[in-house]
């Protein structure tokens, strides 16, 4: 029986893991993170549940990647702490991952394998070949999984332009034969299954880019998703035509150019590009920025120029802001902060909602429909999306054809079993997420959030107290101390009659009461919480601190 099973990535955007499993053989197709939601206050990403990798880990026979954004190798590092097995992945994908893994100090024992597209690996008796997918990275592959059951294509993140650079098009041919040798099952990227039409070529947005330079009369800078190296090459390109100097700032665009230079998917000819403190050495007109913060990150490079406190660049009047990316949501707050501040130094700003300066790397229904038709797959399997997506693609599917019967929508943690009978999702098993805070794994639950979020919402009232031990007399407090819940100089009637309240607890409960400390504790925290919501209509997380001495 051949099974896959979804660990991240299917009823919602991020957090891609896959696990395809053949009698004692099991490998795993991406480990993506996603970042936390509005409500995982100080969380800093969110992991997949790992407990059935870690459950089979003697089973695991290896880890392929299908791209390098994060939410499909973000969870790299953390996987690999569970199971040491080889990493199989494009150049560029895993120049990304080695500086990853880098940073957690596990460069030396991780097993990296590079695989070239129109390659094939063989694990088990699994053989998978890498296929060239054009994507918002370079290097990205879908994949054909030949299985004992039949051929399995998965898509990666994908979509089909004729126009990218250096030959990063998706490769339709090698779909198309995967067709005609017969496709158990597709499993196919949703992420745009709402958009109409096509995606508009890269072409326009580089036509875009180059007339931008061309009107502008003072400093370019354009930020973008650092890992979109065929953007960058079009403004290299454009730099080049047009004699600029170039200037690449903020940590990922650099270490992104870095790779990507070494690894030949990027070129800048010779003296076109310059050290940031040779900015001021060249007239306005003839440079161009490329850097972080397109999404208004608050410690981006271009945060930092907006603000006034990057050291070395300041936006100024004349310049020209490119924001050459889409709003992704949850971010759109701060990105029109980031707007207005670059206004308000001068700048003129271009950004999504006022011409069309980014081109996204998932395909659009047209395109989702041709990958179906090529294939010609007896199953369909929507992946990579929130649960709307997952049904709006079925209903695509069933469209152009593919009988509803045979389209299976799955969430994370169901099993897609396939066998001589056919193919089913059987009974899931409990996954979930797990919250990454500082060096804190799996750590901060769902308590601890509510707590957060209490904290956050109604603040925290600490009571310091001390009795004498022998008599029970008060000889210290009650000390009332709040944050984030009043301001004690405008209220401070307010906390003195709390000292009250908790005065005449404590007269009320008798020297001679066993356990009186802890009933005295207790009923400090259910009446100053009773006592605050009459007066005040707030909730704050009382704390009591007693002791005896």
């Amino acid at each position: 029986m051949l099974k896959v099973i979804p660990l991240g990535g299917l009823g919602e955007i991020g957090l891609n893991m896959m696990v395809f499993e053949y009698g004692e053989t099991l490998f795993i197709v991406d480990a993506g993170l996603m970042f936390p939601e509005d409500y995982m206050l100080g969380v800093d990403y969110v992991i997949p549940d790992m407990t059935y990798i870690r459950e089979n880990k003697k089973r695991v026979t290896g880890i392929v990647l299908t791209h390098a954004h994060e939410d499909h190798i973000g969870a790299l590092p953390y996987l690999l702490k569970e199971i040491n097995v080889p990493v199989f992945g494009t150049p560029f994908t895993l120049g990304v991952v080695r500086h990853k893994l880098e940073e957690y100090d596990l460069i030396h024992s991780a097993a990296l394998h590079e695989v070239l597209p129109g390659e094939t690996l063989k694990l088990g008796p699994f053989e998978i070949e890498f296929i060239r997918v054009a994507h918002s990275v370079v290097d990205g592959v879908g994949l054909a999984i030949n299985t004992p059951l039949g051929l399995i294509v998965h898509t990666g993140d994908f979509k089909i332009s004729y126009s990218d650079i250096d030959n990063m098009s998706t490769d339709v041919n090698t779909f198309a034969k995967c067709g005609e040798k017969g496709v158990l099952a597709l499993l196919s990227d949703s992420t745009n299954v709402e958009r109409e039409g096509y995606t508009i070529s890269s072409q326009e947005i580089g036509n875009k880019l180059a007339r931008i330079t061309e009107d502008s009369t003072g400093r370019i800078v354009i930020a973008l998703f650092a890992s979109n190296i065929n953007r960058i090459q079009r403004i290299v390109n454009i730099a080049e035509a047009r004699g600029k100097k170039i200037v690449f700032n903020g940590r990922s665009v650099e270490i992104a150019v870095n790779i990507a230079s070494k690894l030949g998917y990027l070129t800048v000819p010779t003296g076109m590009e310059i050290d940031i403190d040779q900015i001021n050495d060249f007239p306005d007109n003839e440079i161009i920025i490329v850097t972080t913060g397109s999404q208004g990150e608050p410690m981006s490079a271009l945060a930092r120029m907006a603000d006034g406190t990057h050291k070395k660049i300041k936006i100024k009047k004349g310049d020209t802001v490119v924001l050459s990316s889409k709003f992704i949501p949850g971010n759109e707050r701060a990105i029109t902060n980031i707007i207005n501040t670059l206004y308000k130094c001068g700048a003129d700003v271009i950004y999504e909602k006022i011409s069309e300066i980014h081109v996204s790397g998932h395909a659009f229904q047209e395109e989702l429909k041709l990958m179906i038709n090529l294939t010609k797959p007896k199953y369909f399997i929507p992946v990579h999306g929130e649960y709307r997506h997952l049904i709006l693609h079925a209903r695509l599917a069933r469209q152009i054809g593919i009988s509803g019967e045979n389209i299976l929508i799955a969430e994370n943690g169901d099993i897609i079993e396939f066998d001589k009978r056919g193919a089913r999702v059987q009974e899931s098993f409990t996954t979930g997420r797990i919250l990454i805070d500082g060096k804190g794994v799996g750590d901060v639950g769902r308590s601890v959030l509510k707590e957060r979020r209490t904290l956050s919402e109604e603040g925290l009232v600490v009571v310091n107290l001390a009795f004498d031990e022998e008599t029970g007399i008060v000889v210290y407090g009650p000390e009332i101390v709040s944050r984030g819940f009043v301001f004690g100089a405008e209220t401070g009637h307010l906390l003195e009659d709390a000292q009250c309240v908790i005065l005449e607890i404590v007269e009320e409960i008798d020297p001679e009461v066993t356990d009186r400390i802890s009933i005295i504790r207790s009923k400090i925290r259910s009446a100053l919480r009773q006592y605050f919501y009459f007066t005040i209509g707030r909730r704050p997380v009382i704390m009591p601190f007693i002791l005896e001495v």
